[in-house]
């Protein structure tokens, strides 16, 4: 005698599991740590970039008529 098991009660289940197991973590945005990761910003369109070689990659394709900045390449920190 094999039972077969409905997706429905399957789907509540993972879901009581789920919740027991993010019950601890909070809920929150990434904004602060996307602040922290950006190390150059584009003067021209003030875009944030992670590294200068970004930043170089961003002034080819959005810029291309436009050099990069020799004085600190944008940085910021």
């Amino acid at each position: 005698l094999r039972l077969k098991m409905v997706r429905g009660h399957a789907k509540a289940e993972a879901q009581a599991k789920n919740a027991k197991k993010n019950a601890g973590k909070e809920k929150g945005s990434n904004l602060d740590a996307i602040k922290q990761s950006v190390r150059a910003v584009c003067p021209i369109c003030k875009t944030p970039t992670s590294t200068i070689k970004v930043l170089q990659d961003h002034y080819a394709s959005k810029h291309p008529k436009e050099t990069v900045p020799a004085d600190n390449l944008g940085l910021t920190k």
